[in-house]
């Protein structure tokens, strides 16, 4: 992480020496090093936890209202080398029609990343086709590729705007995925100024056209450097479905090594 930081840092910093009069092509050059610079500042903040584990409970909402429950597991792994984003360990405990589902994935930067999803019911771990990142997660309204980490090199960035909500200044920040079969055409996020945490982002899908919004909620320090939310709503504007994730005991640098994040470990992920 540390050298995609210093690698990131350099491009900024080769962006900025280049002068530009004061046309529109200067302007968008400006919101693209003002978009990256915050985007760099922001994973720099959230380097060197090394490790983490979570326990879960997800909410899946229809349009009528009708709500189903999960339970989860989910165990994270920073790695710092250039190339490589986070792997992470999801499984779930609850219902008994679900009891065991694991998905492991290995983000990257700029290759194809990679994903294993472990059915009980079929014995037998599945990897997830790159083409078919963008379908939905267990029937929730996040999707495979949202599960992944966001990596800096996965985007490019441009600054849009500042704006004030409820007190609060934010940076409005669109990110447009460079990697192949990404669902989303865009992402528009709300980074709060002072902590650089996202709060809010829209999802727009292959058409443009506004899909999802995901809001994080009741934002939380720990090791006295790192935002965690409580929860967070994912809201999908045009199926009217939700689903919602709240986080419990939180736990970091406890010591988790590469071979639990291996697709032959999956089958006894439990």
């Amino acid at each position: 992480m540390n050298q995609k930081y210093r690698c990131a840092l350099v491009i900024v910093n080769t962006l900025a020496i280049v002068l530009f009069a004061n046309t529109p092509a200067a302007q968008s050059t400006d919101d693209l090093e003002k978009g990256l610079a915050i985007a760099i500042e922001a994973e720099k903040r959230d380097l060197g936890w090394l490790d983490s584990e979570v326990t879960l409970y997800m909410v899946l909402r229809n349009k009528q209202g009708k709500e189903s429950t999960r339970s989860i597991r989910q165990s994270s792994l920073e790695i710092p080398e250039a190339g490589y984003g986070d792997r992470s360990l999801v499984v779930f405990d609850s219902p008994k029609d679900v009891e065991g589902t694991a998905l492991l994935s290995h983000t990257k930067t700029l290759k194809p990343d990679d994903q294993w999803l472990f059915l009980p019911a079929l014995k037998r771990v599945k990897r997830i086709s790159s083409k078919n990142k963008s379908g939905p997660f267990v029937g929730s309204e996040f999707a495979y590729e949202d599960l992944l980490s966001q990596e800096i090199e996965k985007y490019s960035y441009k600054w849009l705007r500042d704006e004030e909500l409820n007190g609060q200044r934010f940076f409005v920040v669109e990110s447009t995925p460079q990697y192949k079969n990404s669902g989303y055409s865009k992402l528009v996020m709300w980074l709060d100024q002072i902590e650089y945490r996202v709060h809010k982002t829209d999802y727009y899908d292959r058409k443009n056209s506004l899909l999802k919004t995901l809001t994080h909620l009741g934002y939380n320090k720990y090791l006295d450097q790192y935002w965690r939310a409580d929860q967070l709503r994912m809201v999908n504007h045009q199926t009217g479905k939700s689903t919602d994730l709240f986080f419990n005991d939180w736990a970091f640098q406890t010591g988790q090594q590469n071979a639990k994040f291996t697709p032959a470990r999956l089958k006894r992920a439990r």
